[in-house]
Parts: structure tokens; sequence; C-alpha cells
């Protein structure tokens, strides 16, 4: 945004805007005051989610809320999108997102993720829009040399296709900046988004089997799966077990807003960690949901994989007044609330 302009006069393009992330971004965006566009194909979401929206930011906030259902790669309905709206600035999640599929599909990550950003900062620019807000991954961070990571912390080679998208789209964002300095860019490179929003009517529904911790455990919890597996438990660390980083994804949706604000009137790249900078195991985990279900979920050991990382987020506390607030138990009390409730996600 070129301009400083107040939410109500802001309209915000959110690409996946129906996925987990992206739809409780919109929730916090719209409650607000700023107006929405979602673009989503679905391929990865569930319609329904628009419903779940407006059933808790009420009828007058949904007002300001459009949807399009339509690819990021198609460059025409992309035209259509930008000629209905006067964009101000876009938050970008669209993307395929599930690490090992990335390994067995390479290429139509590389085509789906890149080229998808291609063809929308390409729209942007013909359409006079140059404020992103791009859904990075701190897997851009690699093996690191030291933790927690700091934002100044070196980009090390990715270890597969999906890491190596975040990795490139970055660059061709900052190459952006590089080549017109009107652009104003934000990198969230963000750590283990779980939780759900607190009302129960929202949160994640992958499908398939679920490549991530929290909604597998939460899948247990609810009988649709028959035990955790736990990879690994011969780590450096208390318990043995995989130590990372959680946000919760009302702190992440949060952050995406208040990088909005800051970033208005603003120019350039900057990169922010959001994390709650503080490790917690699977183990720990776990035992987190099973208080919050009220009973003990059963686990096995399997071997181990790669774990994740802790982050450091001074920077974003400092410059975006932003900072996580959940601990685990709201995390496993919120994802426990959700999939409760909704046993077989957005399908009930």
């Amino acid at each position: 945004m070129s301009d400083t302009k107040t939410p109500q006069d802001t309209c915000v393009l959110v690409t996946g805007g129906c996925g987990f992330i992206g739809s409780h971004t919109v929730v916090c965006l719209l409650e607000q005051g700023y107006q929405v566009v979602i673009v989503d194909d679905l391929s990865n979401a569930n319609e329904k989610v628009l419903d779940r929206i407006d059933q808790i930011v009420g009828p007058e906030a949904a007002e300001r809320l459009s949807f399009y259902r339509a690819n990021v790669n198609d460059r025409e309905a992309l035209d259509i999108i930008f000629d209905d709206n006067h964009v101000d600035a876009v938050i970008h999640f669209a993307g395929f997102k599930a690490v090992g599929e990335s390994v067995t599909k390479p290429i139509e990550y590389y085509s789906n993720n890149i080229g998808n950003t291609l063809t929308l900062v390409d729209a942007m620019r013909n359409h006079g829009c140059k404020s992103i807000i791009f859904s990075s991954s701190a897997t851009v961070y690699g093996d690191p040399d030291a933790l927690p990571l700091t934002e100044e912390s070196p980009k090390k080679p990715a270890t597969n296709p999906y890491g190596w998208t975040k990795w490139m789209i970055e660059e061709m964002l900052r190459s952006l900046v590089v080549a017109d300095p009107e652009w104003d860019v934000v990198l969230l490179r963000y750590f283990n988004p779980i939780g759900a929003h607190p009302s129960g009517l929202m949160g994640e529904d992958p499908k398939g089997i679920p490549n991530n911790l929290l909604p597998y455990v939460a899948q247990v919890a609810v009988g649709r799966r028959d035990c955790v597996h736990v990879f690994g438990n011969d780590y450096d660390t208390p318990d043995g077990t995989g130590v990372r980083d959680y946000i919760h994804v009302m702190d992440l949706a949060a952050g995406h807003v208040a990088a909005l604000a800051w970033m208005a009137g603003r120019t350039g790249c900057e990169v922010f960690n959001l994390g709650t900078g503080k490790g917690t195991s699977v183990l720990e985990i776990i035992e987190a949901f099973s208080e919050a279900c009220g009973r003990e979920l059963p686990y096995v050991i399997e071997p181990r994989r790669a774990g994740d990382v802790t982050a450091n987020c001074t920077k974003a506390r400092e410059m975006l007044g932003w900072e996580a607030q959940y601990g685990i138990a709201e995390m496993c009390r919120d994802s426990w609330n959700w999939q409760s409730h909704n046993p077989n996600g957005f399908e009930d």
C-alpha cells in the first residue's frame, strides 16, 4: 500500500483464503474492518469455510467479503479479480504444502507454487498494486548453525522441493524490490501453526492422512486414527522426542494483520519470524492434547525423521508490536474444540 489508509478503505486480496491459515487470517482482517477478496480453487480447502467465516464475523462484516473460485495461476481470472476490485495489498497463501508429496511430485510443486506467484505479481504490477505479504516458512533456514533462529540467520539449502519453492519465491520477491523500489514486500517465516478458532467453527481439515502432528493427534482423539506415530525418541531433548516451535493459528493470523498495518506507506522488503520462541516436544503435545480431551492418547515410537527448530521473534515484537499470546494448552484446547464438534472436518 503506497498510501496510509484506514482498514475500512483498504481492500486485501487473500490467495488461498479458504485454507487453514488463510481462513483464520480472513476472519482477523474482517474483524479489523478490512475489505477482503478471497481467491481459492478449493483444491485443498472446502467452500463451507465461507459459511463458517460468515458465522464468526457476523452479517455486517461478512458483507465486506468477496469470493472467487479460481486458480492463482489463471491469468485471465486474476485480471477479472483485479478489474472488479481496487486491491491495495495481497496476502499470498496459495500453494501446495505437503513436504512428503513435494518429493514425489516436484514438477507439480515447482509449477504450481512458483508459477502462481509469478502470475500473481505480474497481474499485481499491471494493475498498480505493489504491496504483498508472502506466506513463507522457517524451512528456508535449512539445517541452522545456531539457535534460536533470527531473521539474520543465513538461508541454507532446502531439503525438499516444497522448501525450495519457499526459498526461491522469497528471492523472486526480493528481486522485484531491487528492480522497482516502489514494491512493498513482507516475508513472514512461520514455524508450526496449530490450534483452531476458539468458536470451534473453523480449524485444520487436511485431506487424506494428515502430514502434520496436531491434526493427526486430533484424529486419534476422535477415533479416526488408531494411535499417534512418534518419529524418534533418541533426540538430545529432555524426553528424547523432537522439539518444535508451535504457534496458535490465531496468533499467526494476527501477525499477518499486524504486518499489513505496519507496511502501509512503506516500501522495500522486510522479513519477520512468527513463532513463540518456545520449543515443545512431541510427547508434550500428546500429553497436552490428552489433557484437553480428557483421556490418554495411544502412541507408538517410529524411526526418527528430521525435526524443526525454534524462533527468535524479537523483531516482530519490536517492529510490528506483535507477540504470540497463546500457549500449548490453549492450542490443544482449541484444536480439540474444533475436532470434537467437527469429527469429519467440514464434511459434517
